[in-house]
């Protein structure tokens, strides 16, 4: 097996966003060349041919301030018009991007064991990532062995994959297929990937226009020589447009193909890192290259969205400057160097299920790392947080688990997570459910909720990442009720734990944007001396929670403030200012730091929860709500995990 560098996912935070801020420079520079040439095609046109019939013939006096303004302006509007509506039929983040290529949701109810098993390896990988599950989308048509990750962020993702993907591969494939598409949406590739899509369709405008004008007067009707002649210009400019715009998508596909391929090697990396197989990802790898329909796709849109695969979707390239994947083989011996493509004939790829390489770690015993190390798992699942994840579902009431794929039960087991012991405040809520909730929801939370109650106290955070998925097929009136319902169940004791406070935001980030749109937000701080009043609220909140005094409390507010590295301690916020309320609005702002600013926080927020040198299971709840609000998905913290000093 390859050696493999660990992945750090602020950093290739940072690297999305700068090859986006290129994208968008190589986008401006290619619109104002295409403007350039399509002035001088049109002035060549109109200026240049009614200067001969004149019988002039310098072409050099080409230059027209009002044939320039009429041109530069309807040339913009049209590469505007046409990357938006690109971008609004995809505003739907990756519903939109799975629905265009002919996906249909997985029902959560299928007994197909193939969709069955694609499902359960989905559920296994986002909980090792701290991540809501993500809506599986089958492509039913497509024989080839593919899959995709598509969305604006984590929040909106979805994994789309072939039949041929789930048929032919075995679990360990598709578990490094899975991997492999987690890894780009955990990297920030998605939302550069949306964006590629809007950007090129922009351009593309351009040639189709090109081709309606060279169409339009080449059939135009007209029958005398002169009317024929006169339609030569306007077909050569209809040609000239087209060719214009034809060659601006060449070039966009360029960029496109460079953006990609690196991504596609660090996304295979970041898969072995994860699931400790390098023979599942290079089986998956070795049965395309070996399989008849190997990863084509047919649908239309397949060109448009070729970069968003796990394998080159296409016919082959007549240039690898146009390949928006690397070559199969170039991909496997990456991974597994010894490789020979002339002596490769298993269909099978390589052996399945090498237990060998997962056998060093001992489920459920102590692992000591320190706060920097934790960090440095955002975003970066290790196979122990998937054997976690596997043991977890496996130990979970079946009935739950399918009440989560279920929009009616996933609502039922929100409402159970939230129900009180005290049965006076149960009974008041259960009361606010019968009038406010639908009846089959109600009927579910009454069967359900003595199972949730035996769900030990690790299980009820992943309970709600899988019932996200289903919460996303409400309409907005009923998404609209179940978050008026949760709020009033939470608000039914007067006040609000760290439990609470984490289902409702966990709701709110990852189902909101969904039916209010804000998918994302924007970068708006790049230095931590513009938060500190936002980094002394989150600490100082923390600080209390997680001890028995004040004098601890400080101690833990220092500590996490010194990883912040500010010249000035501002001192702890007082402990009767510090509540649900400064944590939530100092989040809001610490949402906008750039994924550095990032980083730290969550460093200092560990350490300020780890002066006593463990993490308890309510201050892990809060750490997760944290990182959920920055968008930095924290793998869960392991059963006997203790943090050392």
């Amino acid at each position: 097996m390859a050696s493999v560098a660990t992945m750090d996912f602020f950093e290739n935070q940072d690297i999305a966003r700068k090859k986006t801020s290129i994208l968008i420079g190589y986008y401006i520079i290619a619109v104002i060349l295409i403007m350039a040439a399509i002035y001088f095609a049109f002035a060549a046109t109109f200026i240049g041919v009614g200067a001969r019939m004149n019988g002039e013939v310098n072409f050099g006096r080409l230059w027209n301030p009002d044939l320039f303004l009429w041109v530069i302006g309807g040339t913009l509007l049209i590469v505007l018009m046409g990357t938006v509506y690109k971008v609004s039929q995809l505003s739907g983040g990756g519903r939109s991007v799975a629905e265009i290529l002919g996906g249909r949701p997985i029902g959560q109810g299928t007994t197909d064991p193939d969709e069955k098993k694609v499902l359960n390896v989905v559920e296994e990988m986002a909980i090792a990532s701290g991540t809501s599950v993500p809506p599986v989308y089958l492509l039913d048509g497509e024989a080839g062995i593919n899959a995709f990750a598509a969305g604006f962020s984590p929040e909106d993702a979805v994994i789309g994959v072939t039949r041929g993907c789930i048929t032919e591969l075995s679990r360990d494939e598709l578990q490094g297929v899975i991997a492999h598409e987690f890894s780009h949406i955990l990297n920030g590739d998605m939302r550069l990937n949306i964006r590629l899509m809007g950007v090129l369709h922009g351009i593309l405008v351009i040639g189709l226009l090109g081709y309606w004008i060279f169409r339009s007067a080449l059939y135009s009707r007209g029958s005398r020589s002169k009317d024929q002649g006169n339609k030569l210009p306007i077909v050569a400019l209809g040609l000239v447009v087209m060719i214009i715009g034809y060659v601006g998508v060449l070039f966009g596909k360029i960029i496109k193909s460079a953006v990609s391929r690196q991504r596609e090697f660090l996304a295979d990396a970041s898969a072995v890192q994860f699931t400790r197989n390098p023979d599942g990802i290079g089986g998956a790898l070795k049965k395309i290259a070996g399989y008849a329909h190997g990863s084509k796709l047919a649908n239309a849109h397949a060109e448009e969205a070729s970069h968003l695969f796990f394998s080159n979707g296409l016919t082959a390239s007549f240039s690898n400057l146009m390949a928006t994947h690397p070559s199969l083989e170039e991909r496997i011996r990456r991974i597994d160097p010894k490789f020979d493509k002339s002596t490769h004939s298993d269909r099978n790829g390589g052996v399945h299920g090498n237990k060998a390489l997962v056998s060093g770690f001992a489920s459920g015993s102590d692992i000591n790392v320190n706060p920097k190390s934790v960090v440095a798992g955002v975003g970066a699942p290790r196979v122990e947080h998937l054997d976690y994840a596997s043991r977890l579902l496996d130990n979970l009431p079946r009935v739950l688990l399918n009440a989560t794929r279920d929009p009616y039960g996933a609502r039922a087991v929100v409402y159970c997570l939230i129900l009180s012991s005290d049965r006076g405040v149960r009974n008041a809520q259960l009361d606010r459910l019968s009038k406010h909730a639908d009846k089959g929801v109600l009927t579910e939370t009454r069967k359900l909720v003595a199972y949730v109650e035996s769900v030990r106290r690790e299980g009820r955070l992943p309970l709600l990442d899988m019932a996200i998925s289903a919460l996303r097929d409400l309409s907005p009136s009923q998404y609209s009720d179940f978050k008026a319902n949760v709020e009033h169940l939470v608000h039914a004791d007067n006040e609000i734990d760290l439990f609470e406070f984490t289902l409702q935001h966990i709701i709110k980030r990852h189902l909101d944007p969904m039916f209010y749109g804000k998918h994302t937000r924007s970068t708006k701080h790049n230095s931590i001396a513009s938060l500190v009043k936002e980094c002394r609220s989150l600490l100082s909140c923390l600080a209390y929670w997680g001890s028995d005094d004040n004098v601890m409390a400080e101690k833990a507010f220092a500590r996490g403030m010194a990883e912040l590295g500010l010249d000035e301690n501002p001192g702890i916020v007082s402990s009767d200012q510090c509540g649900l309320e400064l944590l939530a609005a100092a989040l809001e702002k610490l949402t906008e730091a750039a994924p550095r600013i990032k980083k730290l926080l969550l460093t200092a927020c560990i350490s300020c929860v780890a002066l006593d040198e463990k993490i308890s299971i309510e201050e892990a709840e809060a750490l997760r709500a944290i990182s959920d609000s920055l968008g930095c998905p924290m793998p869960p913290f392991l059963p006997g995990q203790a943090l050392a000093a």
